[in-house]
């Protein structure tokens, strides 16, 4: 990619990005309510997405050779654990992570 590529790239990437954060507030008004079923997906879609992220993540083990899928499901369970401790999204995926990785890193290489 030449440069003028990358900068017109990056210009079109920067574009897309504030128009998909802007788009909202020029749709919906302040004056009148929430549309029901953009509240609907505002609060179903973030679950969805987490939903096939595990699917996504756990669709490649191996359940039946190597370590049997054990780094995966302690990661998964971690995760689910500290979240339900302490309801924070941020510190459950970050020790769901962590876990996973030192699983894989250094206990069962």
């Amino acid at each position: 990619m030449s440069t003028l590529q990358q900068a017109i790239t990056i210009a079109i990437l920067a574009a897309v990005t504030f128009l998909t954060r802007a788009l909202p507030f020029l749709i919906f008004s302040r004056e009148k309510p929430t549309p029901k079923y953009i509240q609907y997906l505002g609060s179903v879609l973030p679950l969805a997405v987490f939903g096939m992220l595990v699917v996504y993540c756990l669709k490649d083990v191996e359940w039946m050779q190597g370590v049997h899928g054990i780094p995966e499901v302690l990661g998964i369970l971690a995760t689910v654990l500290i979240h339900v401790w302490r309801r924070q999204l941020f510190l459950s995926i970050a020790t769901g992570t962590i876990v996973y990785m030192i699983l894989i890193r250094v206990i069962l290489p």
